[in-house]
C-alpha cells in the first residue's frame, strides 16, 4: 500500500510537508515488535524520524494507515463515525487515540490535525496544519523532561538537539529559529497550576506560560484544544 493509493481509494489529497517526510524517510519507524526499542530504536535515535522522542505519539507504518481508515469507515466499528467527517490517521498514542489529519475539515488549503480519542466520542482541535502541529509538538518536548523516566538533562537536551537537526528543514525560519534559541538556555523546573489550586512540578527549558505565549504569537489557530463530537449515534 501507498500513499497515493490511500489517497485514490479514500478521495483526498495530503499535505505536500507529509509527502516530503515520506520522501526524505522521516516515516520510517521500521517495523513495530519486541525488539523494536532493542534492535531498530538505535539505528534512527542520532537522526531522528517524525517527532521520534516526543511524549505518547508514535508513527503509524503506511500499512498501518492504510489499516486504521479502514477500520475508521467501517461501519460496525464501535466509534461509529459520522459520514460527514473524514479522518486519515498518521500516528497514535499508547492508548490507542489517533493523531489525524482531518480532510473534511480543509479550510483554505489547510488540513487541520486533530486528537481522535477512542474512549469518548470526541476530536480535539491541536493545530490548523501539520508544520504548526510539528513546532507545537517541539515546544511540548521542550517544556518536559521526561524526570518520572530518568532522562538526564545531557541526553534531554541531546535529544532536542539531534530532533531539532532534522525536523528545522520543516519549519518556518522564524519557528526554527526560536527553537534553536531555546535549546541554549538553562534547564529550569518550574510549577504548573491545576484545578483546585493543586500545582505540579515540570523540568523544561520554558515554562508552559512561556508555551502558550508561542503558540499563539507563532501558530494561532482559534480551535485550538476546542473538541467536537465525531459520532451522531446514541
Amino acid at each position: 500500500m501507498t500513499l497515493s493509493e490511500i489517497e485514490h481509494q479514500h478521495g483526498f489529497t495530503y499535505p505536500s510537508l507529509y509527502r516530503q517526510l515520506e520522501r526524505d524517510g522521516m516515516l520510517d519507524m521500521g517495523e513495530y515488535g519486541p525488539d523494536w526499542y532493542k534492535l531498530v530504536y538505535p539505528t534512527l535515535k542520532d537522526r531522528p524520524t517524525v517527532l521520534l522522542h516526543a511524549d505518547d505519539f508514535e508513527l503509524l507504518s503506511i500499512k498501518a494507515v492504510a489499516d486504521a481508515v479502514d477500520t475508521l469507515l467501517d461501519a460496525g466499528d464501535y466509534r461509529k463515525i459520522d459520514s460527514a467527517f473524514q479522518f486519515i490517521p498518521f500516528a497514535h498514542t499508547g492508548a490507542g487515540d489517533h493523531y489525524c489529519f482531518f480532510a473534511s475539515g480543509q479550510q483554505d488549503g489547510e488540513m487541520p490535525i486533530v486528537l481522535l480519542w477512542h474512549d469518548q466520542n470526541e476530536a480535539q482541535s491541536l493545530a490548523k496544519n501539520l508544520q504548526d502541529f510539528l513546532f507545537q509538538m517541539l515546544l511540548n518536548s521542550m517544556a518536559d523532561q521526561d524526570t518520572y523516566n530518568d532522562v538526564s538533562n545531557e541526553e534531554f537536551r541531546d535529544q532536542l538537539t539531534k530532533t531539532l537537526g532534522t525536523h528545522a528543514r520543516y519549519l518556518t525560519a522564524r519557528q526554527a529559529e526560536v527553537l534553536q534559541a531555546l535549546l541554549a538556555r538553562d534547564i529550569i523546573d518550574y510549577e504548573v497550576v491545576l484545578p483546585k489550586g493543586r500545582k505540579e512540578v515540570h523540568r523544561g527549558l520554558l515554562t508552559d506560560i512561556e508555551l502558550a505565549s508561542l503558540r499563539e504569537e507563532l501558530i494561532p489557530y482559534e480551535k485550538f484544544d476546542s473538541c467536537f463530537a465525531y459520532s451522531t449515534a446514541g
